[in-house]
């Protein structure tokens, strides 16, 4: 789902956005505060010194009293120690309050992520996930430490200033700000057209993450059929994307920040010239001419950076819409049962299941069959046919359009759902296995989990030798998805975490189907200790591996077609029948 999508998916006004970032900003308010005070603080110090140093024109200079000069150089010194303790405590404290409160954001936003809902995966890119979790956190400090601070403090200096200059002399006043509102019209101009262009660049940044990712996942496919080329291709296409919209935001600010240096030196020098005259009319001090030209260069500066600051801000904003349409996305399966029970038997019961993940669209139609605790059921089919949607509605990923599934006779929604979770133990044809140790990934982080509870279960399949071969044993550390593993290997590690957890129902999909010759008697010595006593939801292609089921469901595009077992299908010279003799011949 592109970012596009995601922003006309869901709505949320500027307010609201703002309301959400304001429960993150709550706990350090205390903080906030005194961020507030110190940029009041150094708002009020930063004239002062334009201010002495009219005092020491007009008062100490012309008339040579030394003693007095000294004496305003002391405060001047004074007045820019205490503006820079200030300066450095504001800044610190500003991005403290931004880097704690965006790791405050980014911990509850990856919280959430890991419970969103399969189908949200399905349908976004993990470019766009990791974007968001990533550089659109990162992104948002920027509103809060160098966004939301630098505005207030500039706000208070420009109202302090502004006061000064019109108590002082309000017509010279007017005459250096006349230019003023060109100044503000350029910069909300440029606002406005930057808007776009900021989005265009972060929808690029976004769309690299995306294409990037996907294709280092995909790396064997590219690597075995040689398109090098076309992926290359693709990425100079996305890539120039980018640059692009990079490019005019550089050129709108190329644009820009002459226009306001020019607006800026032609206010400079309206004042020079109405000054000086003022000057030699005796209508103002060459001191008051001097402080105001230190105040028209400070009191533009802030201005010229308006755009700036509205455009981190914008930025900022931006991101944290995105990041808060992705909060608002539903979580895991609404969990309200309650049952959870010390021990369960494993019956299963599906009754007249249907499952649509789009409208009028059945990709299961009127499934119903049985498993009797402690027996195994087999699933059969080609690939489509609905074996795994009906593993995702046991684990409760997804919840049937219309029936009922029940786990000893009390329908599966009535189970805790972390509890339901535990007495289902899932192992795929693709086990995967995080970059850590064995023992983090057989115990997957319990670490109430003893090391002898760990070879317990690994001496009980078998699996000893291998892992004492490996350097530091448990301790060795798994490449990214277990690649400096067989397959065998990587399926026995799952086998591990799926006993250490002792689950009343087993789940194989595909489990077997790519086992290396090396250790394929060993995994399948295993499998059947895995089994035992347990009840059994097998997914397999190869028809050898089932034969021993007490039930085989044959499905095709999402309907049973037959069911029984292995002698009794075969006799029907069925669907079954006519799969095996296919596999056979295979």
């Amino acid at each position: 789902m592109s970012d596009s999508s995601i922003q006309n998916d869901v709505k949320i006004t500027s307010l609201r956005t703002l309301k959400r970032l304001v429960q993150f900003v709550r706990p350090y308010k205390k903080r906030f505060f005194i961020l507030l005070t110190l940029a009041l603080l150094t708002s009020f110090l930063r004239p002062a010194q334009p201010y002495l140093i009219q005092i020491a024109i007009d008062r100490y200079i012309f008339t040579g009293n030394y003693a007095g000069l000294l004496n305003v150089c002391g405060w001047m010194l004074a007045v820019l120690a205490l503006q820079t303790y200030f300066t450095y405590a504001h800044t610190y404290l500003a991005e403290w309050l931004g880097q704690t409160i965006i790791r405050d954001i980014r911990v509850q936003l990856f919280a959430h992520t890991l419970k969103l809902r399969l189908k949200f995966y399905d349908r976004t890119p993990l470019g766009h996930l990791i974007t968001r979790n990533i550089s659109d956190v990162q992104t948002l400090s920027s509103i809060l430490s160098s966004g939301i601070a630098a505005m207030i403090a500039d706000t208070l200096f420009l109202i302090i200033i502004l006061t000064l200059m019109l108590s002082t002399h309000w017509p010279l006043t007017l005459v250096s700000l006349s230019l003023m509102p060109l100044l503000i019209w350029s910069s909300f101009i440029f606002k406005k057209v930057m808007k776009k262009e900021i989005y265009a660049v972060r929808n690029a940044v976004s769309n690299l993450n995306a294409f990037v990712q996907e294709h280092i996942t995909g790396i064997y496919i590219i690597q075995l059929f040689g398109i090098q080329k076309q992926a290359k291709g693709k990425f100079k296409a996305i890539n120039k994307e980018h640059r692009t919209a990079y490019l005019k935001t550089e050129l709108y600010q190329a644009v820009y920040h002459p226009l306001t240096e020019v607006l800026t030196a032609a206010g400079l020098g309206f004042l020079v010239w109405f000054g000086a005259r003022s000057v030699l009319k005796d209508e103002i001090s060459l001191g008051v001419l001097v402080a105001f030209m230190m105040y028209i260069r400070m009191f533009y500066g802030p201005i010229r950076n308006l755009a700036e600051r509205l455009n981190v801000l914008q930025l900022g904003a931006i991101s944290m819409q995105k990041i808060f349409i992705l909060m608002e996305n539903p979580a895991t399966t609404p969990d309200q049962g309650k049952m959870a029970p010390t021990k369960i038997q494993g019956h299963i019961k599906f009754q007249h299941i249907w499952l649509s993940y789009t409208e009028n669209e059945y990709v299961l139609k009127d499934i119903s069959f049985e498993v009797v605790a402690g027996q195994t059921v087999a699933l059969v089919g080609a690939t489509g046919a609905g074996k795994t949607s009906i593993i995702n509605m046991l684990n409760r990923f997804y919840a049937p359009t219309r029936g009922n599934i029940y786990l000893d006779a009390l329908p599966i929604q009535e189970y805790h759902l972390g509890f339901l979770r535990r007495q289902i133990g899932v192992v795929l044809q693709d086990v995967f296995l995080f970059a850590e140790s064995l023992r983090e990934n057989i115990t997957l982080g319990d670490h109430r989990i003893r090391d002898d509870q760990i070879w317990q279960i690994i001496d009980w399949l078998g699996a000893r030798a291998f892992i004492e071969k490996l350097p530091g044993g448990l301790d060795y550390n798994v490449q990214e998805r277990g690649a400096t593993l067989s397959v065998g290997q990587r399926q026995l590690i799952s086998f591990a975490r799926v006993l250490l957890f002792d689950p009343k129902i087993i789940v194989l999909d595909e489990a077997t189907s790519s086992i290396d010759s090396d250790t394929e008697l060993l995994v399948q010595t295993a499998l059947e200790k895995l089994m035992k006593g347990r009840t059994a939801i097998v997914i397999a292609h190869r028809l050898a591996t089932i034969q021993k089921a007490d039930n085989i469901i044959v499905l095709d595009k999402g309907e049973i077609k037959e069911q029984g077992h292995h002698q009794m299908l075969l006799d029907k010279k069925g669907w079954y029948a006519e799969l095996h003799q296919m596999s056979f011949k295979m």
